[in-house]
């Protein structure tokens, strides 16, 4: 299996509409379907993110931030998937 493509939830909606209109809807409803048609899973992954309010005197807070991870299976599949979308991918907000 190959490395996580962790997207931000902007990214992914845009791809998720483009794939919807290329594919048909059940390539994006069962996961079996996705993974031997796209090579990938989906999931969401939520995490809590300290960030510092400037206005409050350097106070440390926390927001939830939710990301999507994509699994991929098939090295191939990935860098076709990379290829395909990159317009799509926000630059530093990934690890590939």
């Amino acid at each position: 299996m190959s490395k996580s493509l962790i997207l931000t939830q902007a990214s992914w909606a845009k791809i998720y509409n483009q794939i919807a209109n290329e594919y048909p809807p059940s390539v994006l409803l069962v996961r079996d379907k996705m993974k031997a048609v796209l090579g990938f899973t989906s999931r969401t992954h939520e995490e809590w993110v300290e960030f510092q309010l400037w206005a409050e005197g350097s106070k440390t807070r926390h927001q939830l931030e939710s990301t999507i991870h994509l699994d991929f299976y098939n090295e191939p599949k990935r860098t076709f998937f990379l290829l395909k979308y990159s317009e799509h991918i926000e630059i530093g907000k990934t690890n590939t």
